[in-house]
């Protein structure tokens, strides 16, 4: 895979997964409402992929390490697996009770991260226990952290 094509791809992934578990929790917590939950992933997967794949074009053009073809490259895959992988998380919403959806769709989120972890490592020939660990770490405290954000906004405003 391009280098390009593989920056955009892993923002994409790891941007999409937690972004979008963040919000999905959040929102959930703090309304239990299935359509709220398809809004928020739907406006995620379209309004945060333009905005991180903009951002990954501001970021290749301002190191000037990076062809034009380069830079474009990886502002497509960004914003395709953004979308793509924001847009995942509908299926287990549509297809299940919202709790349940949830569960499948951390865990969901959760693998990939791992998986995508494992492979870094691997590239790397780094420790993958350490990538793996770091990476699920940040991973679980946004699901924590936007979990009882929804909660608090529930009490105090709900």
């Amino acid at each position: 895979m391009k280098r390009s094509v593989k920056a955009g791809f892993s923002f994409g992934l790891t941007s999409g997964v937690i972004t979008t578990l963040g919000l999905m929790v959040g929102l959930h917590s703090s309304t239990h409402s299935k359509l709220v939950v398809i809004g928020g992933i739907l406006t995620i997967a379209i309004a945060d992929a333009l905005s991180d794949s903009m951002g990954i074009h501001i970021a290749i053009e301002s190191q000037n390490k990076f062809t034009t073809n380069e830079t474009w490259e990886a502002t497509i895959s960004t914003l395709f697996y953004k979308f793509v992988f924001s847009a995942a998380f509908i299926i287990p919403v549509i297809l299940f009770e919202l709790w349940k959806a949830i569960i499948v769709c951390i865990l969901f989120g959760t693998y990939l991260i791992f998986a995508e972890s494992l492979i870094i490592a691997r590239e790397r020939n780094a420790n993958p226990w350490k990538v793996i660990g770091e990476h699920l770490a940040i991973t679980l405290i946004v699901i924590f952290a936007t979990h009882y954000l929804g909660h608090f906004i529930s009490l105090t405003f709900g």
